[in-house]
């Protein structure tokens, strides 16, 4: 009969101090993907995108890459609340960052759709179609995904003010950035580079104050 172990012999699980560089990949992967966009983008509705076919294609490539290591950053700032952590601003933060992500995933899928009915495009209903996709994808991202990066930041920015996790002055920015992000009304893909950076911050911020701390026993 087997004998149960005791508490001693399990190991907790714990965060690696390396998973904030997760951070660091979804901003310089995100922005990448986002620039290739905007610079493969067609200056008129009805202009093919068969000449930013490759830039879009990277793109596509680098989008599920980045949104991997979103989950990872995610990760490391539930990891750093610990037992501080509060029920209702951790639902609201990870929601809005889950929905923000999903947004994303739905926004690229349309751009390969995009290009893939652009490079066969022959007639004025297909043109339509593409500019009603390619319309549909700047609501996405410009109306709700960026609403939705707002609401993330500002949730983790309360929560951070409360437990004093980060500085105030990071805590304040993000604030600020976070009510530019809510009350802009543009369809340019420039704005979305705004969420992207500030993760890169905090994500910079996070590996540098962890590389400083003796590391935790088991």
């Amino acid at each position: 009969m087997a004998h149960p172990r005791s508490e001693a012999q399990f190991h907790h699980l714990r965060t690696p101090r390396s998973a904030a560089i997760a951070g660091i990949i979804f901003g310089a992967l995100f922005a990448t993907s986002i620039v290739l966009l905007v610079t493969a983008m067609p200056t008129t509705p009805g202009a093919p995108w068969v000449r930013g076919g490759s830039k879009i294609t990277t793109a596509l490539f680098l989008a599920p890459i980045a949104g991997i290591a979103f989950l990872w950053f995610i990760g490391v700032l539930r990891d750093r609340f610990g037992d501080l952590e509060d029920r209702f601003f951790s639902t609201v933060f990870l929601g809005s960052g889950l929905l923000f992500l999903a947004m994303t995933f739905v926004s690229m899928a349309l751009a390969g759709a995009l290009l893939a009915v652009s490079r066969h495009s022959s007639d004025v209903v297909e043109t339509d179609i593409v500019y009603f996709g390619r319309e549909v994808m700047l609501h996405i991202n410009n109306v709700y995904s960026v609403r939705m990066a707002a609401v993330f930041m500002i949730s983790l920015a309360t929560m951070w003010l409360r437990t004093r996790l980060m500085p105030k002055p990071l805590v304040i920015g993000t604030y600020l950035l976070a009510v530019v992000l809510l009350v802009v009304v543009s369809f340019s893909f420039w704005v979305a580079l705004v969420f992207p950076a500030w993760v890169l911050v905090v994500s910079v911020y996070i590996l540098a104050t962890d590389h400083r701390q003796p590391a935790r026993p088991d």
